[in-house]
């Protein structure tokens, strides 16, 4: 299954462009991947009601998603070693689209429990697949715009799951959501194990054109050996910086609805629409994110004000906004910067995503899934401490608090990190 031999180069330039289409296949998969992630979120009163779940058991429903999550941070890479790109992120499609539609079967807390697992699984190790998938398509000034414009249409997904998953709790309840969104992720599945390949050299519509900006295909194979330890001390400091902007989206996507429902007393359909207004600012953020940064690095050649800095300053940003919601009542205001704030932290996102890819070239997807550790441990902690401390304090002021205070940390770590040297397996190895 794993195209790691490089092919002969198809010269006859193709009517349909590769590229183009494995952009808009990984696009579509971060958009779906998304979309299950956080319909959710919008299902959650519907579900509060007809269960009788508290915050914090609801809290608890939404953290099940990442402890599987947090596993498959390092099985992605392990797949892609085992299997390539092409057949891993098939089985995670897979799974995802069977998890989202038994959501739609659940009895009670324990089987949502079990299903948010289970989709938890599936999305688990697609990131750092996905990442691995890139990293032989795209040449070396591209992978913040990959990363961005990928991540940005999973916000997409975000901004459209509200409305969406709105109309058809109107239309047949909130269970006839999770019905559709898994026949979209099974359909995608299917459509890129059609279409993808491993090795670009391989696919049959690629021309020696589309070939030449692109980086030699990955050494890697089942029998390398990942130099976990040297590459883990390595990308600590990555995973740390993840973690704290996991945090804040993990705020955003889970608990924003219901926010805008208990504590400004909107009904479903105008907090479909902030919320929906909320994630649309992050997919522009996503987008010019990973822009910027490649801008500066191209102009400047240097990777730590490209990213580092570049981070830094949208963690500040992202908080300060945040911090901004705490002294005003008006709506109006609150939703301006909760908008400001997102699109702010997704400025982080597709930089800190070519950080691995930076890091590494042959364990790009292996370094992107510890990376993403932090982000899956986030997802953990921060929706049973949110309702914890909402359920404790009966306001959402402390909780916001202290996501303002982990962005400033966020900002701090960043100096730790080093995209601008190379990693070595072998002399990193022995370092380590």
């Amino acid at each position: 299954m794993q195209d790691i031999q490089q092919g002969t180069q198809v010269q006859k330039k193709s009517l349909i462009n590769p590229k183009l289409v494995v952009t808009i296949l990984l696009c579509s998969l971060y958009f779906i991947m998304y979309l299950d992630r956080v319909n959710i979120s919008l299902s959650a009163k519907d579900m509060m009601k007809e269960f009788g779940f508290h915050a914090t058991e609801i809290g608890i429903a939404f953290s099940a998603f990442s402890y599987p999550y947090l596993v498959g941070q390092l099985t992605g890479g392990w797949m892609v070693k085992q299997w390539g790109a092409r057949l891993s992120l098939f089985i995670c499609g897979c799974v995802v689209a069977l998890s989202t539609i038994y959501t739609g079967f659940i009895t009670g807390l324990i089987t949502l429990f079990i299903a948010r697992l289970l989709l938890g699984c599936g999305e688990g190790p697609t990131f750092s697949a996905a990442t691995a998938a890139m990293r032989n398509w795209y040449p070396t000034h591209r992978f913040g715009f990959i990363q961005g414009i990928t991540h940005s249409a999973s916000r997409f997904g975000g901004a459209v799951a509200p409305p969406l998953v709105a109309w058809f709790i109107i239309l047949d309840g909130w269970r006839a959501a999770f019905y559709v969104c898994g026949g979209l992720s099974l359909l995608w599945a299917i459509l890129w194990y059609v279409f993808y390949r491993n090795d670009p050299h391989q696919h049959p519509a690629m021309s020696a054109e589309d070939l030449k900006d692109l980086p030699p295909p990955s050494i890697v194979t089942r029998q390398s050996k990942i130099p976990f330890k040297a590459l883990g001390k390595r990308m600590l400091p990555v995973t740390m910086v993840d973690f704290c902007y996991g945090w804040m989206l993990w705020v955003f996507i889970s608990w924003l609805p219901l926010f805008f429902q208990n504590v400004h007393g909107l009904n479903l359909k105008n907090s479909a629409l902030l919320a929906g207004l909320t994630m649309a600012a992050g997919v522009v953020g996503d987008t010019l994110g990973g822009m910027i940064s490649d801008h500066i690095l191209v102009k400047t050649g240097r990777k730590r004000l490209a990213r580092n800095l570049f981070i830094a300053i949208s963690f500040c940003m992202g908080g300060t906004f945040l911090l901004g919601t705490l002294f005003t009542s008006d709506l109006t205001t609150i939703s301006i910067l909760l908008c400001l704030s997102f699109f702010s932290m997704e400025l982080i996102c597709g930089t800190i995503w070519a950080v691995p890819m930076d890091i590494s070239r042959n364990y790009a997807g292996v370094a992107g899934g510890m990376m993403n550790f932090g982000f899956g441990l986030a997802g953990i902690i921060s929706p049973i401490v949110f309702g914890m401390v909402v359920d404790i304090t009966g306001s959402w002021v402390v909780p916001f608090s202290i996501s303002v205070s982990i962005c400033g940390v966020g900002a701090i770590l960043t100096w730790f990190m080093h995209p601008e040297r190379p990693f070595d397996g072998e002399a990193d190895a022995k370092a380590a």
